[in-house]
């Protein structure tokens, strides 16, 4: 299975600050030394033209070039540098490539990703561009050049934090469907309607929070009738997890490896491919968000792998050497 990852790329951050750069080291680590299965490479950087699908270009000019605001870098919540920037780029190239990789193989993934607080004309909640949605209208527009056909997507977004970036700039489209499962109580304390919002009470444990995953994906499904989506985003944040410091959920890690079998396996059920990101994961200790993020990491190389099975076998021909 195909997964990215650009955590080479730091961000200079002051000492104390609450997002946890080591974090994604920590999580390439662990998949190199106990993840044999998933095959590594480095994200490429997205390009203003495909940030600008999903961005206004008056923004993508603004972190480009060092032109925001100090309240915009506020509301993002990381100084400008260039580092930031190629982060970004790199944050959205990599879920663009898994995205293309999961309509080739069944099942690929990011190491990062899930900046699904970034509406189009600015960030928000340590987003600078909203990689799910820069990537949804990027493989609309491959797949439209390549088969003249239209892909819809849908977003399954189970980070506790609403995903309200995502939701605003896809308002108006019906070919992208967002569903976000969160705490209600919350960030973003002002959110955006999705096409499917789900609130989870403080303290809500496993037993409620599958029930409310269940009834959500049957939601999803029902409303694409007899014709699902081409492609699933799946945002498998391990914030809900009960050591999460921003969380305010229960939800154990066996509770969380039960949601990405039913999230992924759905999805394996309808022929749906899926590109994971893996979202927000700000444990008391850290190593417990990289050990849920593994977690997801390990479902989803057994979704491979079922996808694999299924797939058709190549010519005779292809086979040979």
């Amino acid at each position: 299975m195909q997964a990215y990852y650009s955590d080479h790329f730091v961000l200079p951050l002051p000492p104390g600050h609450r997002f946890s750069m080591p974090k994604y080291r920590l999580l390439r680590d662990r998949v190199e030394a106990e993840a044999p299965g998933v095959q590594l490479a480095e994200a490429p950087a997205a390009t203003d033209g495909e940030l600008a699908l999903a961005h206004t270009p008056h923004y993508v000019t603004s972190v480009a070039e060092g032109l925001l605001s100090a309240a915009e870098q506020r509301e993002i919540g990381f100084p400008w540098s260039p580092a930031m920037v190629e982060r970004a780029r790199r944050s959205v190239g990599a879920t663009g490539a898994a995205a293309r990789a999961a309509l080739a193989h069944g099942v690929a993934a990011q190491l990062a990703g899930g900046t699904h607080h970034a509406y189009a004309h600015k960030g928000s909640g340590y987003c600078v561009f909203n990689d799910v949605a820069v990537a949804a209208r990027l493989m609309q527009a491959e797949v439209h050049r390549r088969w003249r056909r239209l892909l819809r997507v849908a977003v399954i977004d189970l980070d506790v934090h609403q995903g309200n970036g995502t939701a605003a700039i896809f308002a108006d489209d019906p070919s992208v469907f967002t569903l976000s499962l969160h705490g209600a109580r919350n960030f973003p304390f002002r959110k955006e309607a999705s096409d499917l919002d789900v609130e989870l009470a403080d303290g809500c444990g496993d037993e409620d929070y599958l029930a409310a995953l269940d009834g959500a994906l049957a939601a999803l499904w029902a409303r694409h009738g007899s014709a699902p989506p081409g492609l699933v985003f799946y945002l498998a944040g391990a914030d809900p997890h009960e050591g999460d410091r921003l969380g305010r959920l229960k939800v154990s890690a066996a509770g969380l490896a039960e949601r990405d079998r039913r999230v992924l396996g759905a999805c394996r059920a309808r022929g749906v491919p899926v590109a994971i990101s893996m979202a927000g994961g700000y444990g008391r200790v850290i190593d417990d968000s990289v050990a849920v993020h593994l977690q997801t990491l390990r479902e989803a190389h057994r979704a491979w792998l079922a996808w694999q099975a299924a797939l058709p076998a190549p010519p005779m021909e292809e086979s040979l050497p």
